[in-house]
C-alpha cells in the first residue's frame, strides 16, 4: 500500500505540463459535486452562482481548471442523470474544452474517470434531442490526477491535485467507500445526516490530512500546491509552507476558487448579495490576495 508521500509523488511525476506566462489566466474550482438534482445534490442550491462565475471566466478568457470531484459518481451510479440535471453548465464548459481551456483532474468521488476508456464512453457525446442524434461534448477530453502549470518566464511551478492522496481511506478503499455512501450516507444525507468519512465534515481527520500534505510540500522546497477535497479555503502568506485551497462550490449559498491572473493569485467568493432595493444579484469578492507567485519562493 502506498504512503501519502508516495502518492502525491506519483501524482507530480505523471502530472500534465500546461506552460503559462504573466498573460495567462485561470480560474481553478474543486469540489462542485455535480448531482442529479435531487435532494442529495448539494450542488443544486449554487449551481446558478456557478453558472453566472463560469460564465464570467469564459467571456474574460480564463483558462478552467477543475481539480476534482466535479461530478458527484458517488450518490449517482451514471453521468446521464448529472449531465440532464446540469446540460447548460455541461455546455459551457463545452465551449471552454473546444477552445482548448479546460482541464479536468479527477478526485475520489470522480475516480472513475481516471479509466481512459470510461471517460470516453461516457462524455464524448449526449443525444440531442431535438436533432435526435448523439452530438460532441468532450471528445478527446482527458483527466488528470495532477496538472503542473510552469510559467515559461521564471520556470516557476504550481501544483495542482485533488489532495485524496493524503487521505489513504478515500484513495486506496475508495469503492468502499462509494459503496457507503450509495447505500447508507445518501438517503441519510437527506434526512440532514453528514457523512462522517468526508473530510468536509470530519475536522480531525482534516487536520490530519493538511498535515500530511504540508509535510510534503515542505519536503518538495515548498513547492506551491493548489488541492481540494477538505473543502476549507486556505490562502497561505508568502512566509508559510506554500499550501493552497480552492474550497469547494457546495458551502451554504457561496462558491470559492482561486484565480492566477497577471502572474498573481488570490482566492475568491461568488454568492449572492441584495442590492439596497432588495434586488438579488451574484457578486464576486475578494477573500484573500492578489499575492504575487514569485512571491512564494522555494528555498
Amino acid at each position: 500500500m502506498f504512503s501519502s508521500k508516495k502518492r502525491l509523488d506519483r501524482a507530480y511525476k505523471n502530472a500534465k505540463v500546461i506552460n503559462f506566462d504573466d498573460s495567462s489566466k485561470f480560474i481553478l474550482f474543486s469540489d462542485c459535486h455535480r448531482g442529479d438534482n435531487s435532494f442529495a445534490d448539494d450542488f443544486a442550491n449554487n449551481r446558478n452562482i456557478y453558472f453566472h462565475a463560469l460564465k464570467h471566466y469564459y467571456a474574460e478568457g480564463f483558462q478552467y481548471c477543475e481539480i476534482g470531484d466535479g461530478d458527484e459518481l458517488w450518490e449517482n451510479i451514471s453521468f446521464q442523470p448529472i449531465f440532464e440535471a446540469h446540460k447548460n453548465i455541461y455546455l459551457l464548459m463545452k465551449l471552454f474544452h473546444e477552445q482548448e481551456r479546460l482541464h479536468l483532474i479527477w478526485g475520489n468521488h470522480d475516480m472513475v474517470y481516471q479509466n481512459p476508456d470510461y471517460v470516453t464512453k461516457n462524455l464524448s457525446t449526449y443525444f440531442d434531442e431535438k436533432l435526435g442524434e448523439d452530438v460532441d461534448l468532450f471528445c478527446n477530453v482527458t483527466y488528470s490526477e495532477g496538472i503542473i502549470l510552469r510559467n515559461t518566464n521564471t520556470q516557476q511551478q504550481v501544483f495542482l491535485t485533488h489532495g485524496h492522496q493524503a487521505d489513504s481511506w478515500n484513495y486506496t478503499f475508495w469503492k468502499i467507500s462509494r459503496f457507503m455512501v450509495r447505500a447508507l450516507w445518501k438517503p441519510l444525507n437527506v434526512m440532514g445526516i453528514a457523512d462522517p468519512t468526508s473530510p468536509a465534515k470530519n475536522y480531525k481527520e482534516l487536520i490530519k490530512i493538511e498535515r500530511r500534505t504540508k509535510k510534503w510540500i515542505i519536503e518538495n522546497n515548498n513547492l506551491i500546491t493548489i488541492l481540494g477535497h477538505t473543502h476549507r479555503p486556505r490562502f497561505p502568506n508568502p512566509s508559510e509552507i506554500a499550501y493552497f485551497n480552492a474550497g469547494s462550490c457546495v458551502h451554504p449559498r457561496s462558491i470559492t476558487g482561486i484565480e492566477i491572473e497577471n502572474g498573481e493569485i488570490s482566492l475568491i467568493k461568488w454568492f449572492i448579495d441584495t442590492t439596497e432595493n432588495g434586488t438579488l444579484q451574484i457578486v464576486r469578492v475578494l477573500l484573500e490576495g492578489p499575492r504575487k507567485l514569485m512571491d512564494y519562493k522555494t528555498e
